[in-house]
């Protein structure tokens, strides 16, 4: 029997375990695509440590009118792991190396959660938050348990909310938008009438046999851009704090109206905008470029778009600062830095790493001291004509935008990593940081300084 988190932990008047019962198809197991090697370090990295961020949580409502009852909810799930082989692919070690691993049937333990007609939580949703932890923070036991998790929560006899946790190791961000896709159409109409993507195997055995050119172009890439960088962007500033890394955020209305404004204004991508303003107001001790390592989701490729497969990985954008640009050629090279650092995204882990020792570099530690930068909100289309508020009122804004510190880590892979997350009419800034490099007061006044970098320039414009 498969283990599960939740199995042992049923609330006997309110929840109950249901299985769905899946029918897949082939036996397979192959090598580990590209992205789940270049995991496989975090993983090791935090087993011990804070690993929740390599669970990825989603939260489906569901309509009334949908008349979507518990069984129909398990069989809709049953159904999207009988068409996605990647949700029951498991990482088992298997002669000296990990191995990725497809069964052909299964069950899926799912929670049913039953909330009180005439309670506090009408449609669900505060039990679903709470059911999205309770199966998000528990890590994966990534050779036994399928890789994904899920409860349902049932108001008046009907599904009002479905939750899903999918291991970061056979799905990565886009990967799961388009299950979730896939979820609703089998929940509302009993079917998904395209045929699915390519899945985690396929995706391994293609690397295998024709993508070794495009990480040889990677690697070369790599190695030419990192040894032009500058020295690491972070250098010892204390004894740090204990634990020694500590993880804040910045939710800020001001950057949000003001990067949709730069974006519409320049014909860039939000993420840009973003991008740029990081670039320009990191420590660099006066050097003319900055080393950002981004998130390229390497869905470029033909039959990639809709891969149901951990695809994407580090990028390298090598910003180059001479001559101190104003922001709009600052936008320019930052655009063309971080296309540059997509298109060498794709690359076998294993071959970077050889060819930096090759040149006396340990890949495993050479990173640690630059800035991470991953935006992880959902795509969105910024008007043409979209406006900001007055000056007054986005000054306003920027001053009056709430930090607050979250969780403490024993341990990191970064110096400092900015995540740009989707908030209500805002943007949310989240910086993780080694506290030895970066304490934390220059931690929130680098995110500070983001948010005031952002609407200088679009009061400028």
């Amino acid at each position: 029997m498969l283990t599960s988190p939740f199995m042992n932990q049923v609330a006997a008047s309110t929840e109950e375990l249901a299985y769905a019962d899946f029918h897949g198809g082939r036996v397979a197991t192959g090598p580990l695509t590209w992205g789940q090697r270049a995991m496989w370090r975090a993983v090791t990295e935090f087993e011990s440590a804070q690993h929740s961020f390599l669970n990825l949580r989603r939260v489906l409502a569901v309509s009334p009118r949908a008349d979507v009852s518990p069984q129909r909810a398990v069989r809709a799930l049953a159904a999207l792991v009988d068409r996605h082989e990647s949700l029951r692919t498991r990482v088992r070690p298997a002669g000296g190396e990990l191995r990725q691993e497809a069964a052909a049937e299964g069950r899926l333990p799912v929670l049913v959660h039953t909330v009180p007609t005439a309670g506090a939580d009408p449609v669900g949703q505060e039990a679903a938050r709470s059911l999205a932890v309770r199966l998000g923070d528990p890590r994966f036991d990534h050779a036994t348990e399928w890789p994904l998790r899920a409860a349902v929560v049932v108001v008046d006899g009907l599904v009002r909310q479905v939750v899903v946790v999918f291991s970061h190791s056979t799905v990565d961000f886009h990967a799961t938008e388009t299950v979730l896709r896939d979820l609703r159409m089998l929940l509302v109409r009993g079917t998904a009438p395209h045929p699915p993507g390519l899945q985690s195997l396929d995706v391994a055995e293609r690397e295998r046999q024709v993508e070794r050119r495009r990480s040889d172009r990677a690697v070369a890439y790599w190695l030419r851009q990192f040894r032009a960088l500058p020295v690491g962007t972070f250098h010892v500033a204390g004894a740090g704090t204990t634990p020694r890394y500590r993880r804040g955020a910045l939710t800020s209305t001001a950057a949000y109206h003001a990067a949709r404004l730069l974006a519409a204004r320049y014909r860039v991508s939000n993420a840009t905008v973003l991008l740029a303003a990081v670039a320009d107001v990191l420590p660099g001790d006066g050097a003319d470029a900055r080393g950002i390592f981004t998130m390229g989701n390497n869905r470029f490729q033909p039959e990639y778009d809709t891969a149901i497969s951990k695809l994407n990985q580090l990028g390298l954008c090598r910003i180059d600062l001479t001559g101190r640009p104003d922001f709009a050629d600052l936008l320019t090279r930052t655009k063309q830095a971080s296309l540059d650092g997509y298109r060498h995204a794709y690359y076998d882990p294993l071959a970077m790493a050889a060819a930096f020792a090759g040149h006396g570099i340990d890949y495993g530690t050479a990173l640690a001291p630059f800035c991470f930068f991953n935006d992880i909100r959902l795509p969105q289309e910024v008007p043409a004509g979209v406006t900001a508020p007055d000056a007054a009122t986005l000054r306003a804004a920027r001053d009056a935008s709430p930090f607050r510190w979250l969780e403490e880590l024993e341990r990191f892979a970064w110096r400092c990593r900015i995540q740009v997350v989707d908030a209500p009419g805002a943007v949310e800034l989240v910086v993780t940081v080694d506290s030895v490099y970066l304490p934390p007061q220059r931690a929130e006044r680098l995110l500070r300084d983001v948010e005031a970098r952002l609407v200088e320039a679009a009061l400028a414009g």
